[in-house]
């Protein structure tokens, strides 16, 4: 998701609404209650526009208007008084501007606009065995399945390379000599592969443009503030256009693995560094 809410209104009412409700409902983000009412509400007016006649049907779908984790937080009863009060402040608003405030109140989360992985870990000790990985235009980010809490996030420059097979996700952050490995069992590493690929070629495209119309790349700042080793400057070009042509050449089916133990993309930090020096 790269575009900002309500920029395209049709398109914020026709996709990216209905992208973001199911992320919503199955409890992804971090998200405080008195924003889970508004959520709550706004979804009751999407459904039901000006009908107040399922007012009294609300205890019994709540799980369809509010995130299975947060279900518990009131009775039922409460839930439908607080959502009735929200529904009643945003009184005249149409279907298509509840979903476009809706798709507001999301947007200011982190983990807004991205695509979730439960994943086994086992590699870190410091993080739960089992994780909730977020990929958006941040990077990588690693969540408590619990909390929500975001554990840390890996941005695109410092993640050198990747692979993934039928059954896993491995990924090296830093130099590919002493840089750390998250090795995950997953069945949708592919997915992960092609959004790591389609993010860091996006990022290489804009700063190529940004630097050929002579702005200066618009890419992600360095993490460490060093200047790279006359190694990686020489290695960069070549991992540019590996990332770039492994974006290309995929077109994976749907529902289709990729062939086990197939590095993607590697260097794809220095790649990135290169592009901003330029």
């Amino acid at each position: 998701f790269l575009q900002n809410v309500g920029q395209d209104p049709n398109a914020d009412c026709i996709f990216h609404f209905h992208q973001e409700l199911p992320k919503y409902l199955r409890g992804y983000h971090r998200i405080p209650k008195s924003d889970c009412v508004a959520l709550a509400a706004l979804h009751y007016r999407v459904r039901f526009g000006d009908d107040k006649s399922n007012f009294s049907s609300i205890p019994q779908i709540l799980e369809e208007l509010v995130p299975n984790d947060m279900v518990g937080e009131f009775q039922p009863e409460e839930w439908k008084k607080q959502i009735v009060a929200a529904y009643n402040k945003n009184a005249g608003k149409s279907r298509g501007e509840a979903k476009i405030s809706f798709l507001r109140i999301i947007s200011r989360f982190p983990t807004f606009g991205s695509a979730f992985f439960e994943v086994k870990q086992t590699t870190e000790a410091k993080f739960p065995e089992i994780l909730l990985i977020a990929i958006n235009k941040n990077g990588v980010n690693l969540i408590d399945l619990d909390s929500k809490s975001i554990l840390t996030t890996y941005p695109f420059t410092k993640i050198s390379n990747w692979s993934s097979g039928t059954t896993y996700f491995h990924m090296t952050i830093g130099n590919l000599v002493r840089g750390s490995k998250l090795l995950c069992e997953t069945t949708l590493g592919y997915k992960m592969d092609d959004l790591l690929t389609s993010y860091i070629s996006l990022m290489l495209q804009t700063m190529n443009k940004a630097r050929a119309a002579g702005g200066g790349p618009q890419g992600a700042p360095s993490q460490s503030g060093k200047a790279p080793a006359p190694a990686a400057a020489s290695a960069a070009p070549a991992a540019a256009g590996k990332a770039a042509g492994a974006a290309k050449s995929k077109q994976p089916a749907a529902g289709a693995g990729k062939p086990a133990g197939k590095p993607r993309s590697a260097f794809a930090g220095k790649a990135l560094a290169a592009a901003k020096r330029k």
